[in-house]
């Protein structure tokens, strides 16, 4: 049985740890801090900085998933270090490197994105995103390792919470039928990456030796603005309509001030503000996961936060998320 394994067990770690078990792979989950066994997995725990215990728990596996992150406003100063075990450890085991990333490199750019375009980030949480594929390409070019980059905009779906921009700031209050405020323009188009996409593309391409040496945009529906995609769970959580409003620049300075996590999120302002729209069509023409429809999305992220929140329907008279 081939051994594949996962660093991280966030939402993506965890959504390709239990795929892979499911297709029958045997699998080891790498975490700071371990967890219990689940069926399928075993879960290990150790600093994955320290390439040589990485590597000694990567021995004899086929594949090497980096999908854990750094808390966002230490990415500069942690994903590096991590990068660079993840990498490690794949030339000394031989295990293909699948990496997870995002559209961050690219930095603000006018049309949908495509996997040609530079990476040509302007601020360092993108930098050092291009940075971590650039220097995995350069040693895959050089024969030392075998690496993939699949790429994903926001997370949406079951499994994503507070890092997603549609999540847990979101989906309870829709529930609630309270209004929903976001960072940038609610109208300006977006495109939402399911998660599950995401596990699946991580999956297959760790499969295929022709998608490795590249990068490639995981498969994602036509970009709906932040607006329609609220109008969407509310129909679905039959809360009716919700008023969505933009966080005006101001009140987001003040609130910057007292949260690290809304003052490093200046530096994506751009992917709100204005139209963000990935193109997926080169993996679509290659390989066989295509993006899960809308309103699959929509019923089984709905159906989800309901089990989580311990909702059968809309709630009222629950205080405000």
């Amino acid at each position: 049985m081939s051994l594949h394994v996962v660093m991280g067990f966030g939402p993506a770690g965890a959504a390709t740890a239990r795929l892979l078990a499911e297709q029958g792979r045997s699998v080891r989950v790498v975490t700071t801090s371990g967890r219990r066994p689940e069926p399928g997995i075993e879960h290990i725990a150790l600093d994955a900085t320290d390439s040589r215990r990485l590597i000694e728990a990567a021995q004899g596996a086929d594949a090497i998933y980096s999908c854990a992150a750094p808390p966002y406003p230490r990415w500069t100063s942690q994903w590096p270090p991590l990068a660079s075990s993840a990498r490690a450890a794949a030339e000394a085991t031989g295990a293909v490197l699948v990496v997870l990333g995002n559209l961050y490199g690219y930095g603000p750019v006018d049309g949908p994105m495509t996997e040609k375009l530079p990476l040509a980030a302007t601020g360092p949480k993108g930098r050092v995103r291009a940075a971590m594929w650039e220097q995995a390409r350069s040693l895959h070019e050089q024969g030392r390792i075998k690496a993939v980059e699949v790429r994903a905009s926001d997370f949406f779906g079951p499994g994503v919470t507070d890092g997603g921009h549609l999540a847990a700031r979101v989906v309870p209050r829709v529930l609630r039928g309270k209004p929903v405020t976001t960072l940038g323009d609610p109208d300006a188009p977006h495109s939402w990456t399911y998660l599950p996409d995401v596990a699946r593309a991580l999956v297959e391409v760790a499969g295929e030796e022709r998608a490795w040496g590249r990068a490639w945009h995981v498969p994602t529906q036509p970009a709906l603005t932040t607006r329609e995609m609220v109008d969407r769970l509310a129909a679905e959580a039959g809360a009716g309509p919700v008023a969505v409003r933009r966080l005006s620049p101001a009140v987001l300075g003040v609130v910057s001030v007292f949260s690290p996590l809304i003052r490093e999120l200046k530096e994506i302002r751009y992917q709100f503000d204005r139209p963000f729209v990935v193109d997926s069509s080169a993996y679509e023409a290659e390989f066989t996961v295509r993006a899960t429809p809308v309103d699959e999305q929509v019923g089984a992220t709905v159906g989800w936060w309901r089990e989580r929140l311990g909702a059968t329907g809309p709630v009222s008279g629950a205080a405000d998320v």
